[in-house]
C-alpha cells in the first residue's frame, strides 16, 4: 500500500515563493496610512475620493475572492497567479505614477482585482502541494502568520520608505517580489485544475460580486458614520442577492459553490468560526491604533513600530497550534484559542487612560495569540475537508469571511465605543467652550485633539484628559464586549467542530507527488 507523499525540498521551496504575493497583497491592506498627507499634497483628491482611495482595494479584493477561487479551480489555479501577478505589477505601476486621484482609485481597483486573484491561489496551491495531514498544517499556520503580518508590517515600511522616497515607492515595493514570482512559480510550483469542474458560470460570479460588495460597503459605511438609510438598504439588497445566488447554485450541474461541501461541519462551522475571529481581531484593532497615536500621543511610525510588538509575540503561536492538532482535537485547541483571546481582552478592560502603553500591547499580544490559533486551524480543517479539486472555492469562502468578520467587528466594536465616548466626553470638558466646539468634541477622539489645539494651555489639558478618558472607557466596553463572545464562541466551537476529522488524501504514486485525486464530477440538481 502507498502511503500518502509528503512534501520534499522543491515544494517547500516553492511554499516559500508563494508567500511573496501573499505578504503584499495583505500589506496593500495598510500601506497607505502614512502615504494620505503626501497623495493629499499632490493629488488634491475631495474627501470622497480620499475615502475611495483607501477602500476601493479591499471593496474588489473582498467581492472577487469566490469568483477568483471558482476560475481557478476551473483554468488552473498556477496559471490564474501567474495572471494575478502581472495584473499586480501593472497595478503597482499605475498608481505610484497616478496624476490624479481617478487614476489613482483606478489603480487601486485593478490592485484588488490582482489580489483577488493572488489570495485563493496562494492558499489553494497549498492544499495541492501538501497531501500530508502533519505538513499542511505547518504550511498553512505559516501562511497565516504571514498574511497577519503582512497587515501589521504595511504601515512600518510604508512609514520607513516615505522618510526617504516620494509616496509611490509604497506601490513599487511590489514589483521585484512580483518578477520574482514570474520567474520562480512556473518552475517550482506545480499547476492544477479541475478538468471536471464544468463551465464558468458568469451569471454566478455576477451575483456573487452583487451580494458581497454591498454587504461590506454597508457595514463600512455604517462603521464609519453610524446608522444611515443607504447603508441599510445596500446590506438588505446584498442579501437579496445572496439568497438568489444560493438558489441558484442549488440547480446547477458545477455550481460555482457547492453547498455540500459548506453544509459539512469542517467547512461551514469552521467558516463561521473563522468569522467571528475576524470580528474581533479586525474590530478592535482600531482603539489599539487610536490610543497608541492620540491617546499616549505616539508619532504613526512610532505607533506602527509599537504595534509590531504583539505579531512578533505571536509570530510561533500559529506552528505550535498546527503541532498540537497531531494530538489533540482541534475543537478543544480552537476553543482554547477562544478563551486566551477572551484573557487577552480582560487585560484590555484594566488599560489606564494617561499610561496604559504595557497593558495594551500585553492585552493585544494575547488576544492576538489566541486568535491566530483560531484562524490557522479553521484554515486547514476547511482546505482539509475539501477535495482537493475545490480547494480554490474553499480558500475563497474561507477568506471571504474574514473580509465580512473584520467589516462587522469594525462596525459593531467600533459602534460601542463611539457610544461610550459621545455620552462620557461632555462631563470633563471645561465650561465656556462654544457649542460647535463642544459638538466637534463630541464627534470623534479626533475632533476634541483638534478643538483641544486651538484652547489656552489649561482648558487644553483638561479637553485632551476627557476625550482619553472617553474614549479608554469606550476601549473597556467594546473589550468587555469582545471577550464575552470570545467565551461564546468558544463554547461553539467545541460543540460544532467536536470530533471532526480532516480526511486523509488517497495514495498516490511516488513519480507524481502533486498531481491530487479526482472525484467524481457532481451530479445534477
Amino acid at each position: 500500500m502507498t502511503s500518502t507523499p509528503r512534501a520534499g525540498r522543491r515544494e517547500w521551496i516553492g511554499f516559500s515563493v508563494l508567500m511573496l504575493p501573499l505578504l503584499l497583497v495583505s500589506m496593500d491592506v495598510s500601506v497607505l496610512y502614512f502615504a494620505v498627507p503626501f497623495i493629499s499634497a499632490e493629488l488634491r483628491p475631495t474627501g470622497t475620493q480620499q475615502l475611495w482611495i483607501f477602500d476601493i482595494y479591499g471593496f474588489v479584493l473582498a467581492g472577487l475572492l469566490i469568483t477568483m477561487g471558482a476560475l481557478g479551480d476551473r483554468i488552473g489555479r498556477r496559471k490564474l497567479l501567474l495572471c494575478g501577478a502581472v495584473a499586480f505589477g501593472v497595478a503597482s505601476v499605475l498608481a505610484a505614477y497616478a496624476d490624479s486621484a481617478a487614476t489613482l482609485i483606478a489603480a487601486r481597483a485593478l490592485l484588488g482585482v490582482g489580489g483577488a486573484t493572488l489570495m485563493p491561489s496562494t492558499l489553494a496551491l497549498v492544499r495541492n502541494m501538501f497531501h500530508d495531514e502533519k505538513q499542511r498544517g505547518t504550511a498553512i499556520a505559516i501562511w497565516t502568520a504571514a498574511l497577519t503580518g503582512g497587515i501589521a508590517i504595511g504601515p512600518v515600511l510604508s512609514g520607513i520608505l516615505l522618510e526617504h522616497f516620494w509616496w509611490g515607492s509604497v506601490f513599487l515595493i511590489n514589483l521585484p517580489a512580483m518578477a520574482l514570482l514570474l520567474l520562480l512559480a512556473p518552475v517550482l510550483v506545480p499547476e492544477f485544475r479541475d478538468a471536471a469542474a464544468g463551465r464558468f458560470d458568469v451569471l454566478s460570479a455576477l451575483l456573487s460580486l452583487a451580494a458581497l460588495l454591498p454587504v461590506i460597503y454597508g457595514v463600512k459605511e455604517l462603521a464609519r458614520a453610524g446608522w444611515a438609510t443607504g447603508p441599510a438598504l445596500a446590506i438588505a439588497a446584498g442579501l437579496l442577492v445572496a439568497v438568489v445566488f444560493v438558489r441558484r447554485q442549488r440547480r446547477l450541474a458545477y455550481p460555482m459553490v457547492d453547498l455540500a461541501l459548506v453544509r459539512r461541519r469542517a467547512v461551514g462551522g469552521a467558516i463561521g468560526v473563522n468569522l467571528v475571529a475576524m470580528f474581533a481581531m479586525v474590530g478592535f484593532a482600531i482603539f489599539t491604533t487610536q490610543h497608541l497615536q492620540s491617546v499616549l500621543g505616539f508619532s504613526p511610525l512610532r505607533a506602527a513600530l509599537w504595534s509590531l510588538l504583539p505579531s512578533v509575540v505571536v509570530g510561533g503561536v500559529a506552528p505550535a497550534a498546527a503541532a498540537l492538532a497531531r494530538r489533540i482535537d482541534r475543537a478543544f485547541l480552537i476553543g482554547a484559542g477562544f478563551v486566551i483571546a477572551a484573557a487577552g481582552f480582560a487585560v484590555l478592560t484594566r488599560v489606564p487612560a494617561d499610561d496604559g502603553l504595557m497593558p495594551l500591547l500585553l492585552g493585544a499580544s494575547i488576544y492576538a495569540a489566541g486568535l491566530v490559533v483560531v484562524m490557522s486551524l479553521v484554515t486547514e480543517l476547511v482546505l482539509g475537508a475539501a477535495p482537493p479539486e475545490r480547494a480554490g472555492v474553499a480558500s475563497a469562502l474561507t477568506e471571504s469571511s474574514s473580509e465580512l468578520g473584520g467589516a462587522l467587528g469594525m462596525a459593531v466594536l467600533g459602534s460601542l465605543g463611539s457610544a461610550v465616548y459621545r455620552r462620557e466626553v461632555a462631563d470633563g470638558l471645561p465650561g465656556g467652550l462654544p457649542s460647535d466646539a463642544v459638538d466637534s468634541v463630541r464627534e470623534t477622539l479626533g475632533g476634541a485633539l483638534a478643538v483641544a489645539d486651538g484652547l489656552p494651555a489649561e482648558a487644553a489639558a483638561a479637553v485632551r484628559h476627557a476625550a482619553a478618558v472617553a474614549f479608554t472607557d469606550g476601549l473597556h466596553l467594546a473589550a468587555g464586549a469582545a471577550g464575552v463572545l470570545m467565551l461564546v464562541a468558544a463554547v461553539a466551537a467545541v460543540t460544532t467542530l467536536r470530533g471532526v476529522r480532516v480526511p486523509v488524501d488517497a495514495p498516490q504514486p511516488a513519480d507524481t507527488p502533486t498531481t491530487p485525486h479526482k472525484l467524481p464530477a457532481p451530479t445534477p440538481h
